[in-house]
């Protein structure tokens, strides 16, 4: 009887005592430093997925920007093929790609590169269209040739052009790889729809993806700094 009396007692101050943070969907910092290690592996694969998609996005559309710059009948059509990528729904476009290439960070680098080739193809183009014709003039005045005169000249002054398209491609593919998910390539979008309904969960998981952006873009920020030091007096 005793015992059954003491756990009697225990249940009811169990029941007299107020719900805990996780009970109440609150915001939790103790149960965040508790589960912190959960999120480690997907903000891992956030940044591995973003970094190599912009970087293979950055090689092609570079590289085709050099071409249509010197055959300017290529700028349309490539434009529309990447306008077209771009506009594709993204969990369409995994759903599309799932029967090709599978679940798996292939598909989703695959979609992920798509999205960021408008941006980057045409700030490349850009920057290289608004480099003064006084600068290609001098160029040419010293002996340049067609490949020097890209290199020297050209590119340098297309840089912050640019760079801006890289940042606005960088943020952009941030946050779509919080899709990946859906493609079983993992991800910080994995974390967040783990559990919608825990709000402390929903805030770290957004949270980190907002800070990867912020970081990302002031990263590519300071390199184009240090790149083009004739910019930093020069009021934006």
């Amino acid at each position: 009887m005793s015992l059954a009396l003491f756990a009697q007692l225990e249940l009811r101050d169990r029941e007299n005592q107020p719900p805990s943070c996780v009970e109440r969907n609150g915001f939790c910092p103790d149960w965040i430093a508790d589960n912190w290690e959960r999120y480690k592996t997907p903000l891992i694969e956030h940044i591995e997925l973003t970094l190599i998609s912009v970087a293979i996005g950055f090689v092609i559309a570079f590289s085709l920007a050099l071409i249509a710059h010197r055959r300017r009948w290529l700028i349309p059509p490539i434009t529309q093929i990447t306008g077209i990528l771009y506009t594709l729904p993204s969990v369409a476009l995994f759903f599309l790609l799932l029967p090709l290439t599978g679940r798996g960070k292939t598909t989703a680098i695959i979609a992920l590169v798509a999205y960021s080739l408008l941006i980057i193809f045409r700030n490349v183009i850009t920057g290289l269209d608004e480099v003064p014709e006084e600068a290609r003039d001098a160029g040419r005045g010293m002996g340049l040739t067609p490949r020097q005169l890209l290199w020297r000249v050209e590119l340098p002054l297309a840089l912050p052009a640019i760079m801006a398209g890289l940042r606005i491609a960088v943020t952009t593919t941030v946050g779509l790889t919080a899709l990946v998910f859906l493609a079983g390539a993992g991800g910080l979008g994995e974390a967040i729809f783990a559990d919608t309904q825990f709000r402390s969960n929903v805030v770290v998981a957004g949270g980190l993806c907002v800070v990867l952006a912020v970081v990302l873009d002031l990263t590519v920020l300071g390199v184009q700094k240090l790149i083009t030091p004739w910019t930093r007096g020069v009021a934006t």
